[in-house]
């Protein structure tokens, strides 16, 4: 959520940021909202005052044996305006909340306008593999390796789903182990989240108004709004949801492990087949809670953590600086890391490492106490992930195919696979 004060005081300066999004919008309608509501607030305060001040001297009248009536008539008719405001004041603040939810996120001042065709690869490691043979497609490797068996997961699921096993099974799990090692070496906090989650949830993380037909939502017969995680990012962004924290206890680096539940409304593209995009795949989510000073560093390594974990894994990848209408909506500024795919002659976002600044946080009411002013402040949160699986082991296979078909296993993942070196046919 945007800061109101911030609209109030600079309206160009917002509208024109977000228009480096390509979001257009006018203004004028919420700062009427805005004026009102401050009258609202103004007169209804005055009656308040005014109120007290009459029933603290109603007491003393009686005591003197004073009429009293035309007061109490008087206060009856100041509580029905009371009340009367507070009703517009609600219907104002509701006009002005729905408003300010639709709104994305302002890019970051260094964030450049326009989408994909403006986003900046920062820099590129390893060489693109070279066959002297014929390479295979995933699909075909994983379904001759017997690692993938995407005809009974659809079977059982639907398409867009697949089933992991034998060495398919044994590769997703070194690969989560394997990260999980490193997010706990480098002082990060496990965390194991509940995989269904509250509409609250959602709208801290900012997915909600605008993006809940992306989600698998769960009936248990209630009311009650929820929601199979889309990431774990949701979850995390709403653990202090309406908590004040310590400033010694920033930041707080947490990673936590989940599913990803996706409908991924639209087709897929011819060169996504396999398991490039599906609606169930596994990841590890990096978090940061930070004060505002600390945003750009906590950004930079979130993005070489999930960039050294891509390297470690001997691939070759990029890093790329996305354009303004390329970031998602409550994100100011994202770098992604993406892997090489042979068979689509080109590059798949394995992490995005994002700074939200304090639009999660001013969504969820999470704040931290300054030891400098003593008063509470909103936050900045950070995401990254760390890394998602499903088109890893795409260029795992593809990157390092044998032409007898056999694919070398990273070396880093060798000791999560009892010394296996190779998966072969």
């Amino acid at each position: 959520m945007l800061d109101a004060m911030y609209i109030r005081k600079q309206p160009e300066a917002v509208r024109e940021k977000l228009a480096r999004r390509g979001f257009d919008v006018d203004f004028q309608p919420f700062l009427n909202d805005d004026a009102e509501r401050r009258r609202l607030i103004g007169e209804t305060e005055s009656l308040k005052a005014e109120r007290n001040r009459v029933s603290a001297s109603i007491p003393l009248l009686k005591k003197a044996g004073n009429d009293i009536s035309a007061e109490l008539a008087r206060m009856r008719d100041v509580g029905d305006q009371i009340k009367e405001l507070d009703g517009e004041l609600l219907l104002v603040n509701t006009r002005m909340s729905d408003f300010l939810d639709r709104l994305p996120n302002l890019p970051a001042d260094d964030v450049v306008p326009g989408g994909k065709e403006n986003n900046e690869v920062i820099y590129t490691w390893g060489e693109k593999p070279e066959f002297d043979f014929e390479p295979k497609h995933h699909v075909e490797l994983v379904t001759q390796l017997r690692m993938i068996d995407y005809e009974r997961g659809a079977k059982l699921a639907g398409s867009g789903y697949w089933i992991y096993q034998g060495m398919g099974a044994r590769l997703e799990w070194a690969l989560l182990s394997f990260f999980i090692d490193r997010h706990l070496a480098d002082g990060y906090e496990m965390m194991l989240l509940p995989h269904i989650v509250s509409y609250e949830c959602g709208y801290t993380s900012g997915q909600f108004p605008k993006f809940e037909e992306d989600i698998f939502r769960v009936s248990d017969g209630s009311d009650t709004f929820r929601f199979l995680l889309p990431t774990a990012e949701t979850a995390l962004a709403s653990l202090y949801r309406d908590e004040i924290l310590p400033e010694a206890e920033l930041p707080k680096k947490l990673f936590a492990y989940t599913p990803c539940y996706r409908r991924e409304a639209g087709s897929y593209r011819a060169d996504e087949r396999g398991m490039i995009r599906g609606h169930q795949f596994n990841k590890i989510e990096m978090f940061q809670y930070v004060v505002p000073a600390d945003t750009d560093r906590a950004l930079d390594e979130l993005t070489e953590k999930a960039a050294d974990l891509v390297r470690s894994l001997g691939l070759h990848f990029r890093v790329s600086k996305l354009a303004a209408e390329d970031c998602s909506a409550s994100m100011e500024k994202t770098l992604d890391v993406e892997v090489y795919i042979p068979s689509m002659g080109g590059y798949k976002e394995v992490s995005s490492a994002s700074s939200a600044g304090a639009y999660q946080a001013r969504r969820g009411n999470i704040r931290y106490r300054s030891s400098e002013t003593g008063k509470p402040e909103f936050l900045h949160t950070l995401n990254a992930s760390g890394l998602a699986t499903s088109r890893l082991i795409p260029a795992i296979v593809e990157q390092f195919q044998e032409a007898d078909g056999s694919v070398r296993i990273p070396t880093v993942l060798q000791p999560y696979l009892g010394g296996l070196e190779w998966i072969r046919p």
